[in-house]
C-alpha cells in the first residue's frame, strides 16, 4: 500500500527524519518497500493535449503524435505507448528537460522522424503506477501549464508499506496513523467530517434497501445525494489518488476510492436514474445470472456468490468484489445512491476466488473491515463532494443491521503469560498502557495481573489472548526484548564406541598422523605383486571395473597407491 508522507501527517503530526521514520514502521510491523521521493525535477513537463495520432513509416510499435503544449504550433513527438487517445491530457517532457531519474530530453530523429519531447509514464516523473503506459490526466488543464500546478503537486514522500493478511486495519492511511500515534505517544487526529442534513433532501426511505442474504451482509448503509455534478476532482484529490496509485475518473469516483483509502472502509456510488426503481437489494445469486462489471467482462454466478441487485430484481453489482456497468456514475449523473457494507469475509473471499477478480475493495473486505467506520465513511464521502459544492442538500442515511454483523471481541489476558511469552518483566500497568494507546479497552479484574481487553472494531484479527500479547510486543518494541536462541529437544547421541573412535582419530591426527581413504575394491594383480594371497578375498559379483573385483584384505596397497599416485603428481607434502 501506498501512503504519501503529506496525508499521514493530516492525522498525527509526526516529524520525523523520513530514515527514523522507516525504522518505527518497520518495527511496528509495517514494513516499508521502498520510499519515493515526488514532486520535484519537473521543472519543464508541462500539460499538453493530444491533437492527432498518426503511424510511423516502417514501424508498427511507435506512433507519431501532435500535441497542444500552449505554443502557437504543435508538438510532434514519437511516443510508444498505447494508451491513450485524440484529446487526452498528458505530461510532455519538453527538450532540454532533465526528469528526476537523470534522464535528459533531446531533440531526435527515430525512423526518420522527428521527435521533440517526449510523452512521460508514472515512473519517468517519479510517480507511483509503474512504466505499462503514459500517464492519462484527469481535468481540464489548460495546455502549456505546467504539470506540477496542474496535478497540486508539493514534495511529497511516498512510503510503500507491505500490510500483511492479519491486519486489517493497516489497510487505509487511518490505521497506519494510529499506529504511529501509539508508537509515538501523539494525538491521533481522524477526520470528522460534518454532513448539514437538510429537511427539504431526499431521504432513503424504509423500503429503498432489502436485504435478504442476512447470512453474507451484516449491515448496509445507504444515502441519496442530490443535484450532483460530475466533473474532474479538484488537484488535491486526484493527486493524492495518483500518489497512491490510483488513477483518477472524476469526483464522485474519486471521493469513493478517497474515502477507501483514508479510512479502509470500501463503499460504492450507483446513478440512481440508471437504477431500476431506484432501490436495492441484497441477495444470493440464482444459477444462470451473469452481470456485466465495471470492467467490461460478463461473469456468470454461482448459488453461494451475494449479488446486490435494482428494484426489478436485476443484479447491479457483487457485494464486496465489483460493481455492474449498467449504474456506472457518468457526466450526466444527477443523483447518486451510495452504499457502504459489512460483508461477512470468508463469503467474499470465496467469490472474488472463483470469479478470479481481485480488487481492492475484495482485499479489504476478506480481511474483515471495520463495521463501526462506516457512518464515517458516508459522511466523509458526502463532505468530499459538498465541500466541492458538487452536491446538493442531503438527507437522512438508511442502516439496515443483521444477525451477521459480529459483536467486539473480550479477551481475558494474564500479564503472567504476556510476560513468559515474550521474555520480558512489564508491569500490569505498562501492558495496559500499550494496549489503551492502540484502541483496545482494558480493564482490570481484581489484583492478580488479569484484566479484560474489549478488542476495537478494527481489528478482526485480535480474538485470542495470545493475538493481543503481540500487540503488546509490537508497542513494546521487538527491539526491546532479550533475545533468546529456543532449545530443541535431542533427538539422539553418539555411542560410546563412537566416542571412542573419534577421541582416538583426535588424538592421531594431533600426533600428526595423516588419514587416508583408500579403495574398498582391489585388482587380484596387485594383491600379487605385494606378496598377498587372494585365496582369503572375497569376489564382488558385479565390480564397478571389472578387473577390480575383490575386496581388499589388507590396508597396504590402497596406500601404497595413494603414495604413487601423489609422488606421480608432485605432490609430495
Amino acid at each position: 500500500m501506498r501512503v504519501p508522507l503529506s496525508w499521514l501527517r493530516e492525522m498525527v503530526a509526526v516529524d520525523l527524519p523520513v530514515e527514523r521514520l522507516v525504522t518505527v514502521l518497520d518495527e511496528l510491523g509495517l514494513a516499508v518497500e521502498s520510499v519515493t521521493s515526488v514532486g520535484e525535477g519537473l521543472d519543464g513537463v508541462v500539460v499538453a493535449e493530444v491533437r492527432e495520432i498518426g503511424p510511423v513509416p516502417g514501424a508498427d510499435r511507435i506512433r507519431l503524435v501532435s500535441v497542444d503544449a500552449g505554443a502557437d504550433e504543435a508538438v510532434q513527438v514519437v511516443c510508444g505507448a498505447w494508451n491513450f487517445e485524440v484529446g487526452d491530457r498528458v505530461p510532455l517532457a519538453t527538450v532540454g528537460t532533465v526528469l528526476p531519474g537523470g534522464m535528459a530530453i533531446a531533440r531526435r530523429r527515430l525512423r526518420g522522424v522527428e521527435s521533440n519531447g517526449m510523452l512521460c509514464a508514472p515512473d519517468e516523473l517519479g510517480l507511483p503506477g509503474g512504466h505499462d503506459g503514459i500517464l492519462v490526466l484527469s481535468g481540464g488543464a489548460t495546455p502549456g501549464t505546467a504539470l506540477a500546478e496542474a496535478m497540486g503537486l508539493q514534495p511529497d514522500v511516498v512510503l510503500e508499506l507491505e500490510v500483511n493478511a492479519n491486519r486489517p486495519d493497516a489497510s487505509c492511511v487511518l490505521g497506519v496513523a494510529r499506529d504511529l500515534a501509539a508508537k509515538l505517544d501523539l494525538r491521533l487526529r481522524p477526520p470528522e467530517p460534518v454532513v448539514l442534513l437538510s429537511d427539504d433532501a431526499r431521504s432513503v426511505g424504509e423500503g429503498v434497501v432489502d436485504v435478504e442474504d442476512t447470512e453474507v451482509c451484516g449491515l448496509f448503509l445507504a444515502r441519496v445525494l442530490t443535484d450532483v455534478v460530475v466533473r474532474p476532482s479538484p488537484p488535491w484529490v486526484a493527486n493524492r489518488l495518483t500518489l497512491a496509485g490510483m488513477r483518477p475518473i472524476n469526483n464522485v469516483v474519486d471521493a469513493s476510492n478517497y474515502v477507501m483509502l483514508e479510512l479502509g472502509v470500501p463503499n460504492h456510488a450507483y446513478d440512481r436514474a440508471r437504477l431500476p426503481g431506484g432501490a436495492l437489494r441484497v441477495r444470493s445469486a440464482r444459477p444462470g445470472e451473469s452481470l456485466l462489471t465495471l470492467d467490461g467482462v460478463e461473469r456468470r454466478f454461482e448459488p453461494g456468490d451475494c449479488l446486490i441487485c435494482d428494484a426489478e430484481d436485476t443484479p447491479v453489482g457483487i457485494a464486496g468484489v465489483m460493481g455492474g456497468a449498467s449504474s456506472e456514475i457518468g457526466e450526466a449523473t444527477t443523483e447518486v445512491l451510495l452504499e457502504a457494507a459489512w460483508w461477512e469475509p470468508r463469503a467474499i473471499a470465496r467469490t472474488s476466488k472463483r470469479l478470479q477478480l481481485r480488487t481492492e475493495a475484495s482485499s479489504r473486505f476478506e480481511r474483515g473491515c471495520d463495521p463501526e467506520a462506516i457512518d464515517l465513511a458516508v459522511a466523509r464521502f458526502c463532505q468530499l463532494l459538498a465541500d466541492d459544492g458538487a452536491a446538493g442538500p442531503i438527507g437522512e442515511a438508511l442502516d439496515v443491521r443483521t444477525p451477521a454483523l459480529p459483536a467486539p471481541a473480550v479477551v481475558r489476558l494474564r500479564t503472567a503469560r504476556a510476560n513468559a511469552l515474550l521474555g520480558t518483566a512489564l508491569s500490569d500497568d505498562e501492558v495496559r498502557g500499550h494496549l489503551d494507546s492502540l484502541g483496545f479497552v482494558t480493564s482490570a479484574l481484581g489484583g492478580d495481573g488479569v484484566c479484560e481487553v474489549r478488542v476495537p472494531s478494527w481489528r478482526p484479527d485480535s480474538a485470542l489472548e495470545v493475538d493481543v500479547i503481540e500487540e503488546v510486543a509490537r508497542l513494546h518494541g521487538y527491539g526491546h526484548i532479550t533475545r533468546t536462541v529456543p532449545r530443541s529437544p535431542q533427538t539422539g547421541s553418539l555411542t560410546s564406541r563412537q566416542r571412542r573412535r573419534r577421541q582416538a582419530r583426535a588424538v592421531l591426527v594431533g600426533a600428526g598422523c595423516s588419514e587416508a581413504w583408500t579403495p574398498t575394491f582391489l585388482a587380484a594383480s596387485l594383491l600379487e605383486r605385494l606378496g598377498l594371497s587372494r585365496a582369503d578375498a572375497v569376489r564382488v559379483a558385479n565390480p564397478l571395473v571389472a578387473e577390480e573385483d575383490l575386496l581388499r584384505t589388507a590396508l597396504l596397497p590402497g596406500l601404497l597407491g595413494a603414495v604413487a599416485a601423489n609422488a606421480a603428481h608432485r605432490n609430495l607434502g
